[in-house]
């Protein structure tokens, strides 16, 4: 008995999603309220889809779970309350095109939403390729990111490296200088070169002098430059800490490079087949409501609800026409009374006798006025 109450309260629920009129359904054969029952378990089931796509999609955006749910309740009853709306208001009529262009609105939304709702799951479906499509180009970007900022940071570089190549090169220079000279008054003093005579002599302390001199200038330099260099090294360490500092600074802006936009696009680098063939599931499932209403055959409700329309519809007209009837009666009387009363000649000897008494009343109003002006 329990069992029976709630299929006959689902019955009557779905009946309600259909969009029909209970009263006049009652009235009808098992098998057409059959259709009927079948008809709004499409509409509710099709809203009950709307809701699980709308809300998946919404998470995306949101990252809440209560946010999405609340948008995809709202998504749900717009998509029952329109569906009912359109079946329940397509009249079977004999020529298949005037019903299809009845439902064309529905149609064309359809598509739309289909689009828009297949995107969320298919992204869903293909994360693991999505995810691989995302990897590349955020290790592309971050390579990219890497150049750019040490572009942005390479004038520095290049310019504290220069000096300090510099510093160096002149302390080499005065090394070989040194060297040079070492060379110059030992080869003297072993008579190798030079003056070619042995030991120490005036030549030698010349050179030897020399050697001294640039020696002690080679101390100096060498003091100042590594000074310089050390400097410069601590420069390069900073210019480099900034550099890693930016760059790591930019890095979460490239790892956060998975929203919603980006997972289209990176879908939109995957096979076309698959997704086409999603979308069209989506679209299967979004008119399937409006394609139940087209494809079933006029019955004993749609010949019910015709014949009240039409009885209706001759009601009203059948009052119009006597309502026009008797304003034109009604005109034609008082037509008639006025065109009687104009010939009455004791009413118009009155009639003139008033307007005359309003002219002359007029006439001494206009000289009083005159004279008070004067």
């Amino acid at each position: 008995m329990a069992q029976q109450i709630k299929i006959t309260m689902l019955k009557q629920f779905f009946i309600l999603c259909s969009g029909a009129d209970k009263n006049l359904l009652e009235g009808c054969s098992e098998g057409e309220q059959t259709k009927y029952v079948g008809i709004g378990a499409t509409v509710f089931f099709t809203a009950v889809m709307a809701f699980i796509a709308s809300s998946y999609a919404l998470f995306t955006v949101f990252d809440n779970p209560f946010i999405a749910m609340g948008f995809g309740v709202v998504w749900a009853l717009l998509i029952f309350n329109l569906d009912r709306f359109i079946v329940s208001t397509i009249r079977k009529r004999d020529s298949f095109k005037s019903e299809f262009l009845q439902a064309s609105p529905r149609i064309i939304l359809a598509i739309i939403i289909a689009i828009v709702i297949s995107k969320p799951l298919e992204i869903k479906i293909f994360e693991k390729e999505i995810n691989t499509v995302l990897l590349k180009e955020k290790n592309a970007m971050a390579l990219n990111n890497k150049k750019e900022v040490a572009n942005y940071f390479k004038s520095d570089v290049d310019k504290n490296k220069a000096e300090t190549d510099n510093l160096k090169a002149e302390i080499a220079k005065k090394e070989k200088e040194v060297n040079a000279l070492y060379e110059t008054y030992i080869t003297e003093a072993e008579g190798t070169k030079g003056t070619m005579k042995l030991g120490k002599g005036p030549v030698f302390k010349e050179k030897i002098a020399k050697h001294n001199l640039a020696s002690a200038e080679l101390d100096s330099i060498r003091k100042n430059n590594l000074a310089k260099i050390a400097v410069n090294d601590k420069k390069a360490i900073t210019l480099q800490a900034d550099l890693d500092k930016k760059v790591s600074e930019t890095q979460p802006i490239i790892d956060g490079f998975d929203g919603l936009m980006a997972r289209i696009n990176a879908l939109n680098k995957l096979p076309l087949i698959p997704s086409l063939f999603i979308m069209l599931l989506f679209l299967a499932i979004e008119t399937s409501p409006i394609i139940a209403k087209l494809l079933s055959a006029k019955g004993e409700y749609d010949y019910k609800l015709e014949d009240l329309e039409t009885a209706l519809k001759a009601t009203l007209t059948q009052n119009k026409y006597q309502r026009d009837l008797l304003v034109k009666t009604s005109a034609s009387m008082h037509d008639k009374v006025y065109e009687d009363i104009a010939q009455d000649k004791k009413l118009y000897d009155l009639q003139r006798q008033k307007a005359t008494e309003l002219l002359e009343l007029q006439a001494h109003n206009f000289v009083e006025k005159q004279k008070q002006t004067m």
